[in-house]
């Protein structure tokens, strides 16, 4: 798309549409920026999981079994290839942290749920935030018992 002979103030106007437009379909939550919205509705979607309200704390959805899913998306792009996701608040919330990368066009390149213990070895403890920084790193994938979700969230439509 060709946006150059667009005004900031119409670049603006599109982007609140289409962050309307996302709302309405339920595929966003919140006015926040799109990844973790995005991130929940995709897991929640192909697992069918019970998606939990904006206040729950420590996890985002449960599934059947009563297991309990954090949820994190992190978008890699061109200006910032970070591995690290948003700050994980409790390490006793969930039981299963659910990973999706996305490229910069938001397509999903990586998906994986990673069993809370793996996270606790994982993570650093950020005192000034009072939570916890795990990093995405490819190496995650090749864990024993992390299982390789990304096929199951490209199925998504």
């Amino acid at each position: 798309m060709d946006f150059t002979g667009k005004t900031t103030a119409e670049l603006l106007t599109i982007h609140a549409a289409i962050m309307e437009e996302l709302r309405d379909r339920k595929i966003l939550r919140s006015a926040n920026n799109p990844t973790g919205d995005l991130a929940e509705y995709l897991f929640c979607s192909a697992f069918g999981w019970k998606q939990q309200g904006n206040s729950t704390r420590s996890y985002d959805a449960i599934d059947l079994a009563g297991i309990k899913y954090q949820i994190k998306g992190r978008r890699i792009h061109q200006r910032n290839k970070s591995r690290q996701l948003s700050a994980i608040r409790d390490l006793d919330g969930f039981d299963v942290l659910a990973v999706v990368l996305f490229d910069d066009d938001y397509k999903v390149t990586r998906a994986g749920l990673i069993p809370s213990a793996r996270i606790r070895e994982g993570s650093s403890y950020i005192a000034h935030t009072n939570s916890y920084r795990f990093m995405a790193r490819d190496a995650v994938w090749d864990v024993s018992d992390v299982v390789d979700v990304t096929v199951e969230l490209l199925a998504v439509p």
